[in-house]
């Protein structure tokens, strides 16, 4: 099972986004800093974050804004907005052996247990929220802004 980073990279642009977002405009550029990749994908992965009606991307001096609060988003809806190949979590290998008893019945044996932990993982991804992420930042910044 592999997340590709497009979906940790989407929650980092839209806790930024709100970081930020009242400070500053909040640029493909900015975030591209934040996040240690290239504006390109930042791009990318906003724009499928638009269409997923999650965030607004203004041109000229609007930057990007979060169309919802962030205790309404989900990591299931930044996962269901950025991840292309999400319909099978699990990749089967192509050519079990038809000849061989565990080749010819390893899909029966496990295609149903595979589904039902995509599921659990599908469920657990609605338990958390963009508002936890925010929240963790914002204790963070302040734990070492007293340290320093």
């Amino acid at each position: 099972m592999q997340i590709s980073t497009k979906f940790t990279i989407a929650i980092h642009i839209i806790a930024a986004a709100h970081y930020f977002g009242g400070d500053t405009k909040v640029t493909s550029d900015l975030l591209a800093s934040s996040i240690g990749s290239n504006p390109v994908i930042i791009r990318n992965i906003m724009s499928d974050l638009a269409a997923a009606g999650i965030i607004e991307t203004k041109r000229g001096p609007g930057g990007i804004v979060i169309k919802k609060p962030l205790d309404e988003i989900s990591f299931y809806d930044v996962y269901e907005a950025v991840e292309k190949n999400k319909d099978q979590l699990f990749n089967f290998h192509d050519n079990p052996n038809p000849a061989c008893p565990v080749g010819r019945n390893i899909h029966t044996a496990l295609d149903d247990k595979l589904a039902e932990a995509q599921k659990d993982f599908e469920d657990d991804l609605k338990k958390f929220k963009l508002s936890d992420v925010v929240d963790d930042i914002k204790k963070e910044v302040k734990k070492q802004t007293k340290v320093s």
